[in-house]
């Protein structure tokens, strides 16, 4: 039997969010830039990010959500883990990174034209088709994975295991 208090503990560690990100606001849409790039060097790693051009600090979710056109569901994040914020002051970015195929090459790969971000779950969000990411007509997707929201690209792809 677990005792009580190693429940309470668990419970609060997986609803519990910084003192400050739940302070803040969620940040209107229209206060941020999404942006999204293929790699140059894999066409399978999509590097994203989120600039607030807010006067005020102001939370985004803690995992972009990513989907890709006419495909159910949505990349997983990883690491896997609870929903929370992310805080982003005025003039900051934010960066993820999205493996769309685990293996680009495989059969099983699915071909998509776009892709969408949002960089929280009550926003629209912004298309970007495979043209714009630089990926050619179509991009490759199976299993795809993004990272959490990083203060920094590198940070974003070492979530990855890339570079």
């Amino acid at each position: 039997m677990i005792p009580l208090t190693a429940l309470t503990l668990t419970a609060a560690l997986l609803t519990a969010a910084p003192a400050s990100a739940t302070a803040s606001p969620v940040c209107p849409e229209r206060a941020l830039t999404l942006r999204a790039r293929v790699s140059a060097a894999d066409p399978s790693v999509v590097r994203v990010s989120v600039t607030h051009r807010g006067g005020s600090t102001c939370t985004v979710a803690r995992i972009p959500t990513v989907t890709f056109q006419d495909l159910d569901g949505s990349a997983q994040p990883v690491p896997a883990g609870p929903t929370g914020r992310y805080r982003l002051g005025a003039g900051d970015t934010a960066y993820a990174t999205v493996r769309t195929a685990a293996d680009p090459a495989g059969p099983e790969a699915r071909r998509v034209g776009a892709l969408a971000v949002s960089a929280d779950p009550s926003h629209w969000g912004r298309a970007f088709t495979a043209s714009q990411l630089g990926a050619g007509d179509r991009i490759r997707v199976w299993e795809p994975v993004t990272s959490w929201w990083q203060p920094s690209a590198s940070a974003a792809d070492a979530a990855l295991g890339i570079g």
